[in-house]
């Protein structure tokens, strides 16, 4: 967890351009293929970055401050998402380039949820977060993958324009928040993507063994 949000007090482009961003040159990919040829034969293969952008930006700037940024300086806002997924598509598509014909799912994850609904709402969503994300989808599908992406919360009003942006399934979906009842999901969405999960996780983590029973 972070200490700090180095990002902050940001104020300007060039101190966000300025920052110290990781080289996508530090992760090597050239044992993926080996690793995916394991399974690959009895498995669906999930490969790729995690690519959790939206947490990191909220580490980087602090939520507030980034929601804030939202409206009075939209143009720190992009160029926080361009660099943090900048290095995320270029990681992936050196795993892609090195065993893509083995991966079946690119697997990416942010959460914009709460236990009562959206962490925002679907205009600021579609503002600075569907373009960021269109850009790891239409990634995956360059390479004839599918994209899988792990959300939690209550997201709901957010699910049609993450249909628009081309995502072929949802992981994770928890029934104990507002919005996600299962049936309701299927009924609305069941149709247009793939909806993984259902399952009372938070209950799995703090319940009593007598509760995951029931």
């Amino acid at each position: 967890q972070p200490t700090s949000h180095p990002l902050q007090a940001a104020t300007t482009l060039d101190d966000i351009h300025g920052y110290a961003w990781p080289d996508p040159d530090w992760i090597g990919s050239s044992h993926i293929r080996s690793e995916a040829l394991k399974f690959s034969d009895r498995y669906a293969i999930l490969g790729g970055e995690w690519s959790p952008f939206w947490h990191d930006a909220i580490d980087l700037m602090g939520m507030d401050t980034l929601m804030l940024n939202m409206y009075d300086a939209p143009e720190l806002v992009d160029a926080l998402f361009a660099h943090l997924v900048d290095y995320y598509a270029t990681a992936s598509e050196r795993i892609f380039a090195e065993a893509g014909d083995l991966i079946d799912i690119f697997f990416i994850g942010n959460d914009f949820g709460s236990q009562n609904g959206p962490l925002l709402g679907e205009a600021l969503f579609r503002r600075f977060l569907i373009p960021p994300l269109k850009r790891l989808i239409d990634l995956g599908h360059d390479y004839q993958l599918k994209v899988l992406l792990h959300c939690c919360g209550g997201f709901a009003p957010l699910i049609p324009a993450l249909i628009e942006a081309g995502l072929d399934g949802l992981q994770a979906l928890q029934p104990n928040c507002r919005g996600m009842e299962p049936s309701g999901l299927k009924s609305a969405f069941g149709d247009k993507l793939v909806l993984i999960g259902a399952i009372n996780t938070q209950l799995m983590i703090e319940g009593t063994p007598d509760a995951v029973r029931a």
